[in-house]
């Protein structure tokens, strides 16, 4: 350190708290950065880098950025996941002896943003922390900095529930111990891009009881006071619009897991993982950004209380009802500033002058929505209209303290209005008198002197003066005016009573800024006392938002007011998927109904690609979300089930970043489904076993339907590809068969969209390979080889295994089975999940009537090649390549 100037020496002493963060260091107009810091900042900035002397023997690396600007700087390093500690001077430099005293006053994290481009008005900003205890339970909390909202939950099950709930807050940061265990850092990392912080502070601090006043469970307190004391720790002052926090349970709400939500596309599309195309982009009528960010957080969290569902659904009827109201109501909604995060500023103590007149406007507009929604015919309607609180004094205060249109800046003055401060008034009045004096005596002066040209102006450095051209200076007397300054085409002058008003204008004007900054802050005090009321006020606005939201999109989309089953029953007619019908002209859209009771719980669904089975699936379950959010549902009757958990397994992803395969994701999906689901569940499984060998494949898609069947109960769309699946309604009672039918025009398929009841007779896969507009050679080539197969068919389809065949096999019988080598497959009692010109193709070759004796050389060559092929090795393409060769030397 000795070898350092004391400057870099008083940086470094700062940056040692500060090893995770960039540090901004103040001097002068400029934030500074050295070292590793100005290497850094420099490539992800782009900004030059250059060196200064600090006093080693090498050159110090520097870069900066002017302070005025340096807020668009510092989004672009949050944005990309960093941290930035501000470090400014805290004295004055003219009163500083040796190097100015300097502080970090704020370490800005992407969990802590509270203004700029990091922060989306629809999308709240959460922070989260994670505690983990002895006891095996997680403790899980999370905040919005710029809304004060607090949540926690004590998570009982595996991590992946901790997962689960970071996912769905979306937390762009994530708190947690210093001896937070590495393996769940890794998969924190890999199911989302956070930043992680350390604190290890769990110590109550004095002042936060009303925060905590909720909470019972000393789990929960520990969890949240992490969060807190790291937010106050970071942020270095008083947050008084943080909101106590609010204990949740999981259980409270329609469990949607991280699969679920992406490949249902709730929130964000899985291809562009951008918000158009998604449930919430269909969904978003909102006029508010608080009632923006409400909606998704329905969206995220549907209910599975009948009365709370109910209660949505009975003021979207009354909005429904009640067109001319709802237009109003949307009318003065659009006029509503976001409250919440106004509050925050205000107590953040970054607020302006023009937000509070935009708080102001705010406020103007609750009197009459007060008055619409009492006068709506609901209970609940009413009940609302008395929660909402118009802060009359708020209003009142605002308009006789500010003028209609501020400056941006606190430091210009022009802020407050005349009448509101005597001392403010008096300033302003020998201000505007001075100057009006300043008018008059240029006009005398021309007139003593003649001079037409002469001038009375100001500047800073020698304030006000009177100028006169070279051309008029024999017109003056030697002592008519002192004179102040010398140009090259004229002369200033000053007199005496000039530079007294002079000094009565400049005070002035200096006063009513300072004074102007004051009371504006005094204002912004004032305003603090109110914020539990602003929040309370937001949070009634923000749901009546999103009610007549679902209101409008249901008028406009045509959807209906779904019943209620306590019989687990699905009605649905003319059930349409929202988010495709929307993309779609409506009139072209395919309708399809969807009945499941308790004699009906898994539907088995068969059909050509492209035919529309992953729309109709994905549709109930869209149609059970929208439902239990409040909304109505996209069909034309409706009644469902209140299910308590929606899984899905559709489409294939790989998981690269954990080395996962296509197959293996599916495999996880399909588990968490199967372990975690009850008879009150929603399953959707698309495919299941397309991504192994078709034994492999038909064998789990079985064996999963059966334990659904059996094991689980719970309500069950399937669709496959494995057409010898579809005899399974024959064994299981509570299976149906469905499919999307297709019929041949002119040798090219035709889709129907429509789900039809039975089994699908074909999977047209070449035809949408045509469709597709792959190459004619492959397209011809495909259907020799397709052609070849179906030639070699020997009887009709083969049944699958029943679960009396293999799944209740004799204790003699099973050893025998377990004894078998490993790499051979084991033997089913019967034929089945075998392809039909598999079979065909094998019994050829080997008659059980013909003795190896009786092989002539060529034979026997085919069977020794087929001896030394690895199928599991080998692609589809190749194994039907194989086989076509294979037979043309049998036929030869």
């Amino acid at each position: 350190m000795a070898a350092y100037t004391p400057m870099i020496q008083q940086y470094l002493q700062v940056k040692a708290d500060y090893k995770d963060a960039f540090l901004f260091f103040r001097l002068g107009d400029f934030y500074e950065m050295f070292f590793d810091d100005a290497i850094k900042a420099s490539q992800e900035l782009e900004i030059t880098l250059t060196s200064r002397d600090g006093g080693s023997t090498e050159r110090i690396p520097m870069c900066g950025v002017p302070h005025h600007s340096a807020a668009q700087y510092i989004e672009q390093l949050i944005e990309k996941g960093y941290k930035v500690a501000i470090c400014e001077q805290v004295e004055d430099p003219r009163q500083a002896k040796g190097v100015v005293k300097r502080e970090v006053v704020q370490l800005i994290t992407p969990g802590t943003v509270m203004e700029g481009r990091g922060l989306n008005e629809k999308e709240n900003n959460y922070l989260a922390s994670i505690s983990i205890f002895a006891d095996g339970t997680y403790g899980f909390a999370y905040n919005d900095l710029s809304t004060g909202e607090n949540r926690v939950a004590l998570l009982t099950g595996a991590f992946d529930e901790v997962l689960n709930e970071l996912s769905i807050s979306g937390a762009k940061e994530v708190v947690a111990a210093s001896d937070f265990p590495d393996e769940l850092q890794r998969k924190i990392r890999e199911r989302s891009v956070v930043t992680l912080s350390i604190e290890d502070d769990t110590t109550e601090a004095e002042g936060n009881q009303h925060l905590l006043k909720n909470l019972d469970q000393p789990n929960m307190i520990q969890t949240v006071t992490r969060l807190l004391n790291y937010l106050y720790r970071t942020q270095k002052r008083s947050l008084d619009h943080l909101q106590p926090v609010v204990p949740y349970e999981i259980q409270q709400f329609m469990k949607i897991d991280y699969y679920s939500k992406r490949n249902l596309e709730l929130t964000e599309t899985i291809r562009s993982k951008g918000k158009k195309g998604s449930l919430l982009w269909l969904l978003d009528e909102t006029k508010t950004a608080m009632g923006g960010r409400l909606l998704k957080q329905w969206v995220d969290r549907p209910l599975i209380s009948r009365e709370g569902i109910e209660r949505r659904h009975s003021l979207v009827e009354t909005f429904l009802t009640h067109y001319f109201e709802r237009q109003d109501l949307r009318e003065k909604l659009t006029e509503v500033y976001d409250l919440e995060r106004l509050s925050g500023r205000v107590a953040f103590g970054n607020v302006n002058a023009r937000d509070l007149v935009q708080l102001k406007r705010s406020l103007w507009q609750i009197p009459a929505i007060k008055q619409l929604m009492a006068s709506l015919p609901n209970e609940s309607a009413v009940t609302l209209a008395e929660q909402l609180d118009p802060c009359e004094e708020v209003t009142d205060l605002l308009e006789r303290a500010l003028v209609e249109n501020p400056p941006l800046s606190l430091k210009e003055g022009n802020i407050i209005q005349d009448g509101y401060n005597e001392e403010l008034d008096t300033y302003r009045d020998a201000s505007r008198n001075g100057k009006s004096w300043i008018a008059q005596l240029e006009r005398e002066e021309r007139e003593k002197t003649g001079i037409k040209s002469l001038k009375v102006g100001y500047n800073r450095v020698f304030g006000y003066y009177i100028e006169i051209t070279r051309a008029n200076l024999h017109l003056l007397t030697n002592d008519q005016y002192e004179r102040k300054q010398t140009l090259s085409n004229a002369e200033r002058f000053i007199t005496p009573e000039l530079k007294e008003k002079e000094a009565l204008i400049l005070k002035a004007e200096e006063k009513i800024v300072e004074l102007e900054y004051e009371l504006f802050t005094e204002i912004r005090e004032r305003i603090k006392e109110y914020i539990p009321n602003l929040q309370g006020l937001a949070k009634r606005i923000s749901e009546l938002d999103v009610l007549q939201c679902f209101a409008t999109v249901s008028e406009e989309r045509h959807y209906v007011k779904p019943q209620f089953s306590e019989e687990r029953r699905i009605h649905l007619v003319d059930g349409r998927h929202p988010v495709v019908e929307k993309v779609m002209n409506a009139q072209e859209y395919v309708p399809n109904d969807c009945h499941m009771d308790n004699e009906r719980e898994i539907l088995l669904i068969t059909g050509p690609n492209m035919s529309g089975k992953s729309t109709y699936m994905r549709q109930v379950a869209l149609t059970a979300i929208l439902a239990q959010i409040g909304c109505y549902v996209p069909a034309a009757e409706a009644v469902l089930p209140i299910f308590d958990q929606v899984f899905t397994r559709i489409g294939a992803a790989d998981d690269l970043i954990s080395g996962q395969s296509t197959f293996m994701v599916e495999m996880l999906e399909a588990k968490n489904a199967i372990t975690n689901a009850t008879a009150s569940s929603l399953i959707l499984f698309d495919e299941i076993g397309r991504g192994t060998s078709t034994y492999d494949g038909m064998a789990l898609a079985q064996a999963m339907i059966e334990y659904i069947h059996d094991r689980i109960g719970a309500k069950t769309l399937f669709s496959t590809h494995y057409h010898e699946l579809t005899i399974l309604d024959e064994s299981l009672p509570r299976l149906k068969n469905v499919h999307v039918s297709a019929i041949e025009q002119n040798g090219k398929v035709v889709f129907l969209h429509k789900i039809k009841e039975g089994a699908a007779d074909k999977s047209y896969g070449i035809h949408v390979a045509q469709l597709a507009e792959l190459p004619q050679e492959v397209i011809t080539r495909a259907n020799e080889i397709l052609l070849t197969l179906e030639d070699k068919e020997v009887e009709p389809k083969q049944h699958i295994p029943t679960r009396k065949a293999v799944g209740e096999l004799s204790d003699q019988t099973k050893p025998e089975l377990e004894q078998l080598p490993k790499s051979e497959p084991k033997p089913n009692p019967e034929p089945s999940i075998i392809e039909d010109a598999q079979l065909s193709f094998f019994a050829e070759l080997e008659h059980p009537k013909k003795k190896d004796k009786d092989l002539d050389s060529k034979e026997r060559k085919v069977i020794d090649q087929l001896k030394e092929l690895n199928l599991l090795d080998m692609t589809p393409l190749q194994a039907m390549n194989t086989l076509y060769e294979l037979h043309k030397k049998v036929k030869s």
